[in-house]
């Protein structure tokens, strides 16, 4: 088979090799034809489980209260007082122009809401009309001190200063969108099940995927247009108020610039770095050309296919392609050093002779280095999020393109080049890598020592790892998501939103019933009986529902829902919190004391249409008997624990309240984010072991020696550990970004140890003298391992000046991780062969070596 392969390949490659490059170059034209269909996704989709219920019970929830998405404007008028006339007029005429922008169906703003304390009216007088705070005549004072201190509007609608208002900018609800994606993840979830689909349903998934796609993918394009346009109207506030937008589609819609910028800017600064490291290496035309070459084409090659296939770039693989750059160059320069060292030792050998030399050496241990980076890789599709799976497979196919690409592209160009023997034995980096093998052999004690040390605290530091984290701190600090996340944070009532579904209890009694009714009779022969006019169709329930049947309007279920929502007030991380007991407290207040069933169930038909809209549409649902709280956590609170916090808020309603969990629920951002790290902590950590153990079995195929397959893993693991640990110990926490980290560790840095000790073994053979053999591995694949690994370590530190803060911690964790690699395989990896001498050894030699190590002492 072996020797089949290795014809087909020398008939193809080496004696065809213009045929090869032809072949190479067409495919690349093909592939780069198809760069203007990429795209990138930054939607909220990128941040939720693919299977998690909860995200199906946000949408339904969502549409069951048209709460669709919204922008927010901070508005802080810089020229005097915020409720003076020019203000007021200057927020009027932004108003109006932010209500003409298409997608925006209202703007809520102070000139808009209901006043009921300025000044405070009866609550029979209410239904006559509400003042608002552009009515004439309305106290200004008295509406700014209502606006501060009211149920309804205290930390929400104006900074406690006064002096800094929000304007509400409610964006269409999708229900299109909400319709197919909902279709399309319960034909997921069959597919998924024992049930499976029907050749149909296959049909219609595949269907309803694809117009789903096109659909979003139109929406998102709608989006950016509408986030730009609302930002042209600010702009030409600017001299006369200080204003920051905020909202998810405004976020979504800069992090999407991130990632162009990140792929443009570092992009282009790898290949930079990458030519500069190749000219300092190899002083040589040629081995700038090839690796770079065959790197260009290898990232072209695979976006061209990503955009073919519709396969969109996300925040998490948004630094695929440096990743992408870093490995193919490390196989081309491992080929490059292999073939000068032949040419060097060899130079009476002919162009072919030197190329098919280097093929058949370098072949084995870059297809396993290959194997084992693609085996780390895999180890993101079972995350359970779409981006982090994606990222995974676009990594393995990536890997398997650079590897073909490598040994398609420079073999091929070698052979059509004329052969050069000058300079190919000037490298002096030997020189280097030498410290670490004489280092390794005379300090063995500081070696063991430092990795034992290394080993115990990043255990401790693993210990100390966590999930949570502040979506803000995503952000550099003068980016306007910051500023405007912080702003709305710390005086408009939170950020981050989070939903509490009461379900009436089936025990729970209708209003009236077990109280005399004031107006009960017996109607047995009353004419009148069949008109009860309090019976009649609700105007503001669902369709038929009767103002009798609304368990949340009565006097026991708003009691139950202002107790729940006292309880979350209270909380320190939750911000403004709104519900039908902030209408309940209002009520009460404008009624001087509190009101009955009856009194409620005919106040509340009596509600003015404005009233209804602010303070009883979105915390009730007649027609399914149901109760909505809505809250707003605080991003910038240092002691935000979501898991916690919806656990407590589970504990309060259960122990204290004595609901009982099928009556109860948590939706929103925060639960579906929440879920996303949770299970990222669970399915990646759990998960790394598995990779271990794939890495250690191919370690036992390639090597045929268990302890040479647990020698070489050793200083890998330690490279992960130690990265994980340092995170712990930093208080840096996982995400989706960093989770990425423990895999590249693995990944790359086996990479280093299959190169050495197939290295080692092959000089091994020539003398049996382990030290001598290891002194000759550093100088030789030492020198590779040097370059790919500095390679890496400065390129990816150059992600360290983007402004998208997960990208800066990606950037610095992988040349951490690197660091730590190299170290490994130039100091332990080698001391733990002289130690337990895995390849055996005779006496005499064993003899000699103990010779050596005294006479160097």
């Amino acid at each position: 088979m072996l020797s089949a392969l290795k014809t087909c390949y020398e008939k193809l490659v080496i004696e065809h090799p213009k045929t090869v490059l032809v072949i190479v170059a067409l495919l690349t034209l093909v592939a780069a034809a198809g760069l203007p269909r990429f795209k990138l996704d930054a939607s909220a989709d990128s941040l939720t489980l693919e299977t998690d219920d909860s995200l199906d019970y946000f949408r339904e929830i969502a549409e069951r209260y048209s709460s669709g998405d919204f922008l927010v404007v901070t508005y802080r008028y810089k020229n005097g007082d915020l409720f003076d006339d020019d203000s007021l007029a200057t927020l009027r005429r932004l108003r109006d122009e932010l209500a003409q922008v298409e997608g925006i169906t209202s703007v809520q703003t102070i000139l808009d809401v209901p006043l009921l304390y300025s000044p405070k009216p009866a609550i029979t007088d209410i239904a006559d009309g509400i003042r608002t705070l552009s009515t004439p005549g309305t106290d200004r004072k008295l509406a700014r001190q209502e606006f501060l201190s009211s149920p309804i509007y205290r930390e929400l609608i104006l900074s406690p200063d006064g002096q800094t208002t929000a304007l509400l900018l409610n964006l269409e609800l999708d229900r299109r969108g909400l319709e197919l994606v909902r279709e399309r993840d319960a034909l997921r979830r069959k597919r998924n099940s024992d049930e499976g689909l029907s050749g149909e349903e296959v049909a219609r998934l595949e269907e309803v995927s694809v117009t789903y796609l096109q659909h979003r993918t139109q929406g998102e394009q709608r989006s950016r247009e509408r986030v730009e346009e609302v930002r042209e109207i600010l702009t030409g506030y600017k001299d006369n108020a200080e204003l920051f937008l905020g909202g998810v589609s405004m976020i979504t819609a800069d992090m999407v610039s991130f990632i162009k910028s990140d792929l443009v800017v570092f992009g282009s600064g790898i290949l930079l770095f990458i030519i500069v490291t190749l000219l300092v290496i190899f002083r040589q035309a040629r081995w700038v050309l090839l690796p770079l070459t065959t790197c260009v084409v290898t990232a072209v090659t695979m976006l061209g296919l990503l955009s073919w296939l519709d396969w969109r770039l996300t925040v998490i693989s948004a630094n695929f392609v440096a990743l992408l750059l870093i490995i193919t160059l490390a196989i081309t320069i491992h080929l490059a050093v292999r073939y000068r060292e032949f040419a060097a030792q060899n130079p009476d050998w002919e162009r072919r002779r030197l190329v098919m030399e280097t093929v058949q050496f370098m072949a084995k241990p870059c297809l396993y280095t290959a194997l084992t980076t693609m085996v780390a890789f895999m180890s993101l599709v079972v995350s359970g999020i779409r981006p982090v799976i994606d990222f995974g497979w676009m990594m393995t196919i990536g890997v398997t393109l650079a590897l073909v690409l490598s040994f398609a592209i420079i073999p091929a160009a070698l052979m059509l080049l004329r052969k050069r023997t000058d300079g190919v034995g000037e490298d002096n980096s030997g020189v280097f890598t030498l410290i670490f093998s004489r280092f390794a052999e005379r300090r063995r004690g500081i070696v063991l020592g430092v990795s034992l040390l290394a080993a115990v605290v990043s255990v401790v530091g693993i210990s100390m790892l966590k999930v949570e984290n502040r979506f803000i701190d995503y952000f550099d600090k003068s980016t306007e998501i910051y500023q405007g996340m912080q702003v709305i944070d710390q005086r408009l009532g939170g950020t981050v939103t989070l939903d509490i579904i009461l379900d009436k209890p089936e025990e729970e009694v209708p209003a009236f019933e077990g109280e005399e009714d004031p107006f009960a009779m017996d109607t047995a022969d009353d004419g009148f009986a069949e008109e009860d006019p309090f019976a009649a169709e609700d105007p503001f329930g669902g369709e038929g529902e009767t103002v009798e049947n609304s368990y949340w309007f009565t006097v026991a279920g708003l009691a139950k829902i202002e107790q729940l929502h006292d309880f979350l007030e209270q909380q320190p991380e939750i911000g403004k919190v709104q519900s039908l007991a902030t209408l309940y407290k209002v009520a009460r207040d404008l009624n001087n004391g509190p009101l009955n069933d009856f009194e409620l169930a005919v106040a509340r038909t009596s509600l003015p249409e404005d009233i209804n809209d602010v303070l009883v549409a979105p915390y009730l649902s007649v027609e399914h008997s149901q109760a909505r709280i809505t809250l707003r956590a605080m991003e910038t609170d240092p002691n935000l624990r979501r898991e916690e916090l919806i656990q407590r808020i589970y504990d309060y309603a259960e122990n204290d309240m004595g609901i009982t969990p099928e009556y109860i629920h948590q939706t929103g951002l925060l639960v579906l984010y929440n879920n996303m790290l949770q299970s990222l902590f669970k399915s990646q950590i759990l998960t790394l072991g598995a990779v271990f153990v794939g890495i250690l079995l191919m370690f036992l195929v390639l090597f045929r020696s268990l302890s040479l397959a647990i020698i070489a893993l050793v200083p890998n693991m330690l490279a992960a550990c130690v990265v994980l640990g340092g995170m712990g110990l930093a208080g840096v926490p996982l995400d989706m970004m960093t989770i990425t980290i423990a895999a590249i560790t693995v990944g790359i840095g086996v990479d280093h140890a299959i190169h050495y000790l197939y290295r080692f073994r092959a000089e091994f053979e020539k003398d049996g003298d382990y030290l001598a053999t290891m002194h000759r591995s550093h100088a030789t694949i030492g020198r590779a391992m040097f370059y790919t690994a500095i390679t890496i370590i400065a390129g990816f530190s150059i992600l360290a000046l983007s402004k998208f803060v997960p990208s800066i911690y990606f950037g610095l964790l992988t040349a951490l991780a690197m660091s730590a690699a190299l170290l490994g395989s130039l100091t332990l990896l080698p001391l733990l062969l002289l130690l337990f001498k895995p390849l055996g050894v005779s006496e005499d030699k064993e003899e000699k070596s103990e010779d050596s190590v005294a006479c160097n002492a």
